[in-house]
């Protein structure tokens, strides 16, 4: 059962569906998932009583008689072998007058006429049952947390599954009926909104609220914590609190992904909200571009811990890295770790690339050389970043117009200015003259020693021949990736996709987070580097 529809926005989801979670090492147990726009509601089915003051046990007393057909009309599963009490997996419509809806399909036998049967195995509740007289009083308990195998489809109908009379012994995996007298034609059971109410107390089995989850900055996990391993058909959703939904599954693989992706847009979207009105408080140059849960590949990995949960944000010229998200002004001064922007190096790993069974991943090379590798869940989700990073490059980049990185040319302390107008620049730091310059045109080809010497290609406009010029630099990766990102934007800017996409920082301001959803198939935006 699954049922979901489109808000007002179009990127925000409602969605209900009856599906299995499994928290620690406990059986799985039928729960109920409601999507909302900021929440995420995890229910479970229970029995309490509707009438009079309000009043709740967990235990029911509840007196049933042997009738002449279909005796008492129950069929059972389960037992001690099971390490879970005897549990009424039917209900026969001849108790429909008897019952009154104080017995459900789920409930426990704890007691038998007084009798504690809770650590009985199967058999002998079966021969505590068949002795037990013309009428009979049971104690019963709701199990909300029982074994798969004694699950049946809620709110619907179920054929009967008799155990073999010819044996004369009963099964805990199938409906223990026949020998309690279980007329076998009738097959009927009793749906529990269609039991009549009783003239005292009333019970109804309902959907009772288990776990609210807040969407705002909540992350998603398909993996086993800490490891490469995707669970199947299966995730986590764990609030800003660290509040976790328990493993959430689904029997089909298509199930699986559309809540995922339902869930993550509504998680996008109420991020895209809360960054608008953060940036109400932050200068021009001080926006923030992007918010969202990352999965960092630890350096020194041991086999249990080779990922863990990290927060990144570009806001301004910055890259921050974080342990949970920033709520203060003074939170954004507490992170792990910043970096610049245009002196980082962002790429998005494919095929062999990959480093594990991770499948959407991207490094950062940092301005040291320093490689980080991150994982997101979604393929939705390394679009987001992708093209974040890109517009935080680029507004940056058009922001500060040039930058100077000093150098040594022929043992001469030298400056190189990285312009996004003139191009390269270099002069002598003491006299300033220019020395040489040329367009980023006119680069053809570069190398360096991967430690602190570059040389360059250039081609002279005139004679069109190649001129070499090779420099060292304290700081090499960030010089590089300055002249990548320089590049980079002086593509974008020449690209009317991804101009009219984004706007200009002197245009329109800074833009949305982003403006596409995990639903959506938008092509990826690509510029030349």
């Amino acid at each position: 059962m699954d049922h979901w529809k489109h808000t007002q926005s179009p990127h925000l989801l409602t969605k209900t569906g009856i599906y299995l979670m499994q928290e620690g090492n406990e059986e799985p147990f039928n729960i109920r998932l409601h999507l909302a726009k900021d929440i995420l509601t995890i229910q479970e089915q229970d029995v309490i009583c509707v009438t009079g003051e309000p009043f709740y046990s967990s235990e029911r007393t509840v007196t049933i008689r042997r009738q002449t057909i279909g005796g008492f009309g129950l069929s059972i599963k389960g037992g001690a072998e099971h390490k879970i009490p005897v549990v009424i997996s039917k209900i026969s419509k001849e108790q429909k007058a008897e019952l009154s809806g104080l017995l459900f399909i789920g409930d426990g036998i704890l007691q038998i006429n007084g009798i504690n049967v809770r650590s009985y195995r199967h058999e002998e509740v079966v021969q505590v049952l068949r002795n037990a007289g013309e009428e009979v009083t049971l104690t019963v308990s709701f199990l909300k947390k029982t074994p798969a195998f004694l699950k049946l489809p809620l709110c619907e109908d179920c054929t009967c599954i008799p155990s073999d009379q010819s044996s004369g012994t009963s099964s805990p995996l199938c409906d223990s009926g026949l020998h309690l007298n279980y007329h076998p034609n009738n097959t009927d059971t009793l749906s529990c909104s269609s039991w009549p109410t009783s003239p005292g107390l009333r019970w109804e089995k309902r959907w009772v609220d288990l776990r609210l989850i807040p969407l705002l900055h909540s992350r998603l996990s398909q993996y086993i914590p800490g490891s490469d391993v995707c669970r199947k058909n299966a995730f986590q959703v764990i609030a800003v609190d660290g509040v976790c939904s328990g493993v959430i599954q689904f029997t089909a693989a298509e199930d699986c992904l559309d809540w995922l992706q339902a869930i993550a847009s509504n998680i996008s979207s109420l991020t895209k909200h809360n960054v608008k009105k953060i940036n109400r408080n932050f200068p021009v140059n001080q926006q923030i571009i992007y918010m969202g849960w990352v999965d960092e590949k630890e350096q020194d990995s041991v086999q249990d811990r080779m990922y863990s949960p990290k927060f990144l944000a570009l806001r301004g010229s910055s890259l921050f890295k974080f342990s949970a998200p920033p709520v203060t002004t003074w939170d954004w001064t507490r992170a792990e770790k910043s970096f610049t922007v245009y002196e980082i190096m962002c790429k998005i790993l494919k095929d062999n690339d990959l480093l594990d069974k991770r499948k959407h991943c991207f490094s950062v090379q940092t301005e040291s050389g320093e490689d980080m590798f991150f994982s997101v869940e979604l393929e939705c989700e390394l679009l987001i970043w992708e093209k974040a990073f890109q517009m935080a490059t680029f507004l940056e980049v058009e922001r500060i117009q040039s930058k100077t990185y000093a150098c040594i040319m022929e043992s001469h302390l030298m400056g190189l200015t990285i312009d996004f107008s003139m191009g390269f620049v270099c002069f002598d730091a003491a006299s300033k003259a220019v020395l040489w310059r040329y367009k980023f045109s006119q680069l053809k080809g570069s190398s360096d020693d991967g430690k602190s010497k570059i040389k360059f290609l250039f081609q002279n406009q005139d004679s069109k021949s190649i001129e070499a010029k090779e420099l060292e630099f304290s700081n090499l990766f960030a010089v590089l990736h300055c002249i990548h990102a320089f590049f980079a934007a002086k593509v974008a800017c020449l690209d009317p996709m991804f101009v009219e996409s984004h706007g200009t920082a002197t245009t329109t301001g800074i833009p949305s987070l982003s403006s596409i959803s995990c639903n959506s198939q938008t092509p990826k935006l690509k510029y030349a580097t």
